[in-house]
């Protein structure tokens, strides 16, 4: 697939300014870019889960989307995609739709790990043409910042409160990518805002125009749940590859393909240490904590390595 990124980025906005989401998040930047994949002259219909995009985004009667939209309650955007698109390809098939339509739905991590995974996992075993995109801030930030399956093991939540008595959440985050790729479907893929969105690019447009249903999982800091400076927002990302806790990968009809291995793979420090929620994680006393964290990224890595034959 070739890539020019002066083309890429001098594609039209389909998401407008103006919305109210936070500065320094990640939702809206994941969102432009993937929509960025979108073909000129192709339209599309947006499904988006309840969360803070779809509360930030649309306001009866005010929209910041350019494309057809539709709102889902937290439980069923897969479940809504799926009608859509099942409804195109029989108008379509009658000859009432002329104009080409991709489908791609959004949803947070509380909404697509959690609430959602039922419609979700519906929409993938039945193959339907769409692309469901999480975007990954690790835990409920909509409603407060409670944790999510998504959320990482000792992170401070509102429902995992650090203290004299709790070092946070206790378990590991859930590997949603793994899960959704046991459902055989055509693609499959993780990425985040790096290489100068080079990685999320090409995912994007090669999930919106694969024959079938496609998955992508992206990683999207929140400030306000991750408590640190908004303009550290793509240095952290950066960090999550550079330390394997996000690694990049693709799979494509059950290849999978590592699509960067860092040269000098940083501690797991590194990515930690600029996230207020895992402050405590580095005060005396709590060093084993660390080590726990970063044997289980070294685990997950080596699993994957060894999936990809890299």
């Amino acid at each position: 697939m070739s890539y020019n990124f002066k083309e890429t980025m001098s594609k039209p906005e389909r998401l407008a300014p103006g919305h109210r989401m936070c500065a320094g998040c990640g939702g809206t930047i994941a969102v432009r870019n993937v929509l960025r994949g979108l073909h000129e002259g192709d339209k599309a219909v947006i499904g988006n889960a309840t969360g803070c995009l779809e509360v930030s985004t649309f306001m009866y009667p005010y929209t910041s989307w350019e494309d057809s939209y539709i709102h889902n309650a937290f439980e069923n955007a897969g479940a809504t995609l799926s009608g859509v698109e099942g409804a195109y390809k029989a108008l379509k098939k009658r000859g009432k739709v002329k104009e080409n339509y991709k489908f791609i739905t959004f949803g947070g991590d509380g909404g697509t790990y959690d609430i959602g995974l039922q419609s979700l996992s519906g929409a993938m075993e039945r193959n339907h043409d769409l692309v469901y995109v999480c975007y990954d801030n690790g835990a409920y930030m909509n409603t407060g910042v409670q944790r999510s399956s998504a959320t990482p093991m000792y992170a401070d939540t509102t429902t995992t409160p650090v203290g004299e008595e709790s070092n946070g959440k206790l378990q590991n985050r859930k590997d949603l990518a793994e899960i959704i790729a046991a459902h055989h479907v055509p693609y499959v893929a993780q990425t985040t805002f790096v290489q100068n969105f080079r990685d999320l690019h090409i995912k994007s447009e090669k999930a919106i125009y694969t024959q079938g249903a496609a998955f992508l999982n992206i990683l999207a800091p929140c400030p306000r749940g991750w408590k640190y400076n908004t303009e550290d927002l793509m240095e952290i990302c950066k960090l999550s590859v550079e330390t394997c806790y996000w690694p990049l990968f693709e799979v494509e009809d059950g290849k999978w393909t590592l699509n960067y291995k860092p040269k000098n793979k940083l501690p797991i420090e590194d990515f930690l240490k600029p996230q207020g929620r895992f402050r405590h994680l580095f005060k005396k006393g709590n060093e084993d904590l660390l080590v726990q964290f970063q044997d289980e990224v070294d685990r997950r890595w080596e699993e994957l390595l060894n999936r990809c034959g890299a």
